[in-house]
């Protein structure tokens, strides 16, 4: 009846249908790593030593020394593999500390929908598991993360965790490694191959200066100057470009004896730091400069869309900012990446960003500049609600993905400056809450939004219905009547037959999972239906109608289950829709379960799956397993059976609730395990059943 999206899928279509072994691809998410790794074996096979050894390892230093990209090494080792994963959680663009627990939960796969708190069910699910989990980047909540981590640990003896910070956590079993800068002495050494490195990469013709003697003992000089800190070398070596190794050299010294101030508080290495980027800052061209700064109000990463959209403006026009985004590319200043389903996006190392957010304050554009951004959010937030059921919701679902951070920091934005976008935003995002599997992210945004708003109107209709629908998938019962009671106590205010029939729905499910399958259908099916009115390709009306289908599946009127499902299932397909459609399936198969028609109902099962792998839905897997087990029980595989349960049962425990509670889930499980150990017995059932949990999530 309702299911969500998780970002952990890769797989294609299976052709043989058997889905037991082949649910969910190794685990694991390292981001891909950037070309032309230097030196550093000291600090990694000091690593490869502690990440066997210790269970905490924070690595500190100053920003730009390359704690992240030693992280990301250490840990893709093939010596580091988990039979968990190795899970990368980047926490530069989260400000919230509130959703540290949202993020990492997330990321690691678990889209937990009880209504426990997310900390006790993290700690619950990690308890019995063997994984890597690298925070990077942590200075920003250092104390959130000191507890958030001891808690973790504590629970996970399995766990090892791997910290990037400016500081230590000051954790009691914390082992900090210091990752200072490359060193600088010496024809051959590792700063001067990477200056040499990203010099060529910026022009060829900069070979020549590393093969006359003198020339490479001043591009030497030019590295201890900056101290190597790899960051100031790939500015500098950027900057080759256009200048000779002699400018080169002749400009940071001045800027060095110009800018570096004695009496200044910053440690030494920072201080070269902030001076090599004020240095390279000046000079960038004044557009330049201008839309650095004006990217800084971006956390995570962006499309040029975006940059379009919130950095034009006075001298710097809509038409220029991607040729001027192209120039901060190529002096290092920003970073492009290609990345599948979401082509090329942007963004600004926090060094490099915390420097661009000064000058937006001297500019006093701050606010001008975070107002655009959260509304140029807002609207792709309405625009993807608009396109959710229809053919592009699966390219609307990657992009949502990839703007998570954006669409976070819009929301906090809005919240202080705007509550009525902010009420608007959160409910347009009721299928990022309710699909998407941010089920504790959306629950507090729009109880935060609804809090500040007065109880009328469509946009607060809107949310308090996404809001029904997350405390729906926490298994909430109770406040998803009761808000479902209201919305349609609002919707008949606003004379909305959508906005009834979205009540209807809400209200049939929360009387349907607990196992009032009678009242359920009064509320939603086609009399309700047609006494409500509105479109039929609408989100309300398709709703409605799953929730009938499952209905009568409950009330054993298999036909007219099948009848209604079929009917949503084409529905669904002349929109293009994926979401809806895979559920109707689900319908199909139930019915043709309960018809007797087991190898029916295996096919659609399948086809069920198929969509659900595609789209990486966790609770549609979970369910869609459990179903399959019981059709291939039923046809005498046993075994298959009872891996196909093995499997189900790791798939609910990433969504917290298994079989969300609802008796006909928890009744047509049993089933298929009842007829699997009546089949094989009980021994071979356990044995089949372990090696299907041990079957990866991720």
């Amino acid at each position: 009846m309702f299911g969500e999206y998780s970002v952990n899928n890769n797989q294609a279509d299976s052709p043989d249908g058997d889905l037991a072994p082949a649910v969910g691809a190794a685990p694991g998410n390292l981001p891909p790593e950037a070309a032309g790794f230097i030196g550093r074996q000291h600090e990694l096979d000091l690593l490869d030593d502690l990440l066997r050894r210790r269970r905490l390892i924070t690595l500190t230093g100053v920003g730009g020394v390359g704690k992240s990209r030693i992280a990301l090494r250490a840990v893709a080792a093939a010596g580091q593999a988990r039979p968990d994963g190795v899970w990368w959680v980047e926490l530069s663009p989260l400000r919230d500390p509130g959703l540290l627990t949202t993020t990492v939960s997330h990321t690691v796969g678990l889209a937990d929908h009880s209504p426990r708190p997310l900390d006790e069910e993290l700690c619950a699910w990690m308890a019995d598991k063997e994984l890597l989990l690298v925070l990077d980047t942590c200075e920003h909540m250092v104390a959130e993360c000191r507890h958030f981590v001891g808690e973790l640990l504590q629970s996970a003896p399995g766990l090892t965790v791997l910290v990037t910070s400016r500081e230590p956590l000051g954790s009691p079993c914390e082992q900090v490694v210091e990752i200072r800068p490359l060193p600088c002495e010496g024809p051959d050494s590792d700063a001067l191959a990477l200056f040499r490195a990203r010099a060529l990469a910026a022009t060829p013709q900069a070979a020549d200066c590393f093969e006359d003697p003198e020339r490479a003992s001043l591009a030497a000089e030019l590295c201890r100057r900056l101290d190597g800190i790899p960051l100031a070398l790939e500015l500098a070596g950027a900057r080759m470009r256009i200048w000779s190794l002699e400018q080169m050299a002749e400009r940071i010294g001045a800027r060095f004896d110009v800018l570096t101030d004695t009496r200044s508080a910053l440690l030494p290495r920072h201080r070269t730091m902030r001076t090599t980027i004020g240095w390279s800052h000046e000079l960038c061209e004044p557009l330049e400069r201008l839309l650095w700064a004006r990217l800084s109000v971006f956390t995570g990463d962006f499309d040029v869309a975006a940059a379009r959209a919130v950095c034009s403006g006075g001298p710097l026009p809509a038409s220029r900012v991607e040729r001027v985004l192209a120039g901060l590319v190529s002096k290092s200043v920003v970073r492009r990446t290609e990345e599948r389903g979401s082509g090329a996006r942007y963004r600004m190392l926090d060094t490099i960003r915390e420097y661009g957010h000064d000058w937006l304050d001297e500019l006093a554009e701050t606010r001008i500049v975070a107002d655009r951004h959260a509304h140029w959010y807002a609207a792709l937030a309405q625009a993807a609600d608009r396109g959710w059921l229809g053919p592009g919701q699966v390219d609307w679902y990657r992009r949502m993905t990839a703007e998570h951070a954006q669409l976070r920091t819009a929301l906090e934005h809005l919240l202080g400056s705007d509550p009525t976008a902010a009420l608007e935003m959160a409910g347009a995002l009721w299928f990022y809450w309710f699909s998407c599997g941010h089920v504790h992210e959306g629950r507090g945004f729009l109880e935060r939004a609804l809090e500040t708003s007065p109880p009328t109107g469509a946009a607060y209709n809107q949310a308090l219905w996404a809001l029904g629908l997350v405390a729906l998938l926490q298994g909430d019962m109770d406040a998803a009547r009761r808000i479902g009671e209201e919305c349609t106590l609002g919707a008949a205010r606003l004379a909305d037959p959508e906005r009834e029939l979205r009540a209807a729905y809400l209200q049939a499910v929360s009387v349907l999972m607990p196992g009032d399958p009678v009242r359920a259908l009064a509320l939603a099916g086609p009399r309700a239906r047609a006494a409500h009115g509105g479109r039929t390709s609408a989100p309300g009306w398709l709703l409605c109608k799953l929730a009938t289908s499952y209905a009568l599946c409950d009330l054993r009127r298999f036909e007219e289950a099948t009848e209604e499902a079929r009917s949503l299932r084409e529905a669904c397909a002349e929109l293009g829709e994926r979401w809806l459609r895979a559920y109707a399936d689900y319908v199909l198969a139930v019915a043709a379960l309960g018809l007797g028609e087991h190898g029916e109902a295996a096919r659609h099962v399948r086809a069920m799956l198929s969509g659900k792998r595609l789209l990486g839905d966790r609770f549609g897997i979970a369910l869609g397993l459990d179903l399959l087990a019981a059709a291939v029980a039923a046809l005498g595989d046993g075994e298959l059976a009872a891996r196909l349960l093995g499997t189900g049962h790791a798939w609910w425990r990433t969504v917290g609730r298994p079989q969300m509670g609802s008796p006909s889930l928890t009744a047509l499980r049993d089933q298929g395990e009842r007829q699997a150990r009546a089949a094989i017995g009980d021994a071979a059932y356990e044995i089949a059943f372990r090696g299907g949990a041990a079957s990866s999530t991720g």
